[in-house]
């Protein structure tokens, strides 16, 4: 049995993670020279805490996700209240209160008339489900896909990312992403340019006004592609690509899955171009990081499209725990704490002491540049070389932070307070000056 690397911050794993860490398969993880993870025994605001009592200032926010900090009281007795009435029922033929009310609410705060909502438990099956109903949406309105005839093709961008499900691989970038491996085993889709100035847009122009006959949709990050490397485009990018899905007749996808839920400065990126897609995606900081829970939601044009006598009409598509009760009352409170505390506003400061205090990082070596958008803050290195080396001096500093490809960056929950900010921001100019020398 393969046992990972010791981790030299661990001086006495706990039993569990000695007897466990074999046999547990991680994320994104060489299993063989990777050090053993570190022990988390509790979350708490924005604090981690291992086993051996140390304190980490979690900068990622477990993966985007707890934009309210860990085990927030509304979310938690919530989910408590729940788990005691209904902690799951199918609703296939069955419906329950706290699902309804999730769409619902939904609805209301999207831009536009983006009201119909489908309930999945992952950011990529979210947009495979997007996907899904683009395909049929044209099926439906008579494009026949028999024999390769109809429109079952996506356009994609270079940096883009949208999960590691079969069908999102397929519009992830294949050249610099992280599934070069499977070129050829899954669909080619067309992987374009983002029309961030004149020349790009033309080229997408030229290119939907040649291929939208066999084009379902077109498929972005609206400001930010994320795991991509976390790269910024302006709104005015998302109204050409509004404008252009427009003139040619093709729908336009918005995976919000990190983007979405103030992380960017409004509660939806797509807000700040004051566009609407035909379909947005949902997950990560949609129940604040306490439950699986994603969304698929589309416009009144695109459900429509799905109505009818005919059985076939239908979508059918069904996760076993689509709606589940425990993760929308999850998520109907983390909604509460965006109407009732200052989400937006403390997204606001962050961004000022990101970007006052990440600036210093311009003028190290080998930094490529700094940026900041909303509660992100990124310093993008020429390159990175050891990895695992940078995230250990990551925790001896007392925070959590990720590094990845050729970027140090934070995405920390939106209510981190300035010192603990300040933590971080420290720890990423030290550790990045330290692997520049």
């Amino acid at each position: 049995m393969s046992v990972p690397p010791p981790n030299p911050l661990i001086n006495d794993p706990p039993a569990w993670l000695a007897e466990g860490a074999p046999h547990l398969w991680l994320p994104y993880t060489q299993m063989q020279t990777t050090p053993m993870a570190l022990p988390v025994v509790k979350s708490d605001g924005v604090r981690l805490t291992l086993a051996d009592g140390r304190e980490l200032v979690d900068g990622i926010s477990s993966w985007w996700t707890a934009a309210h900090g860990y085990n927030h009281p509304h979310i938690r007795e919530a989910v408590t209240a729940q788990l005691e009435k209904m902690p799951h029922v199918m609703l296939g033929g069955l419906a329950h209160e706290p699902a309804c009310r999730l769409a619902t609410r939904l609805s209301e705060k999207l831009p536009g008339d983006l009201g119909h909502v489908f309930f999945s438990e992952s950011g990529s099956v979210s947009v495979e489900i997007a996907m899904k109903i683009a395909v049929q949406y044209w099926i439906n309105q008579g494009h026949s896909n028999l024999k390769g005839g109809g429109r079952t093709r996506f356009v994609s961008f270079k940096g883009g990312y949208h999960g590691d499900t079969l069908a999102t691989m397929s519009v992830c970038d294949p050249d610099e992403g992280m599934h070069t491996l499977f070129k050829g085993a899954i669909a080619e889709q067309f992987i374009c340019e983002l029309p961030s100035d004149a020349a790009k847009t033309a080229a997408l122009d030229t290119f939907l006004g040649e291929h939208a006959h066999e084009v379902a949709a077109v498929v972005t990050e609206p400001l930010v592609q994320g795991a991509g490397g976390m790269r910024f485009h302006s709104p005015e990018t998302l109204k050409t690509l509004r404008a252009l899905c427009d003139r040619h007749g093709v729908l336009l996808i918005l995976d919000e899955i990190f983007t979405g839920f103030g992380r960017t400065g409004t509660m939806f990126a797509c807000e700040q171009a004051g566009i609407v897609p035909d379909i947005v995606t949902l997950s990560k900081a949609l129940t604040g990081g306490t439950m699986a829970l994603a969304a698929t939601v589309a416009t009144a044009r695109v459900y429509e499209a799905f109505l009818g006598e005919e059985g076939a009409r239908a979508l059918m598509h069904g996760p076993t725990y689509t709606g589940n009760p425990l993760a929308c009352a999850a998520a109907n409170a983390s909604l509460d704490l965006f109407e009732t505390e200052p989400r937006l506003e403390q997204v606001a400061a962050i961004s000022r002491q990101l970007a006052d205090e990440l600036e210093p990082a311009r003028t190290l070596p080998g930094v490529k540049d700094v940026r900041v958008k909303g509660a992100i803050g990124v310093i993008e290195l020429e390159r990175i070389g050891d990895l695992n080396a940078m995230k250990r001096r990551f925790v001896e500093e007392g925070v959590w932070i990720r590094p990845f490809g050729n970027i140090v960056y934070t995405t920390p929950p939106l209510v981190i307070e300035a010192a603990d900010l300040a933590r971080l921001t420290g720890a990423m100019l030290k550790v990045t000056a330290e692997s520049s020398r």
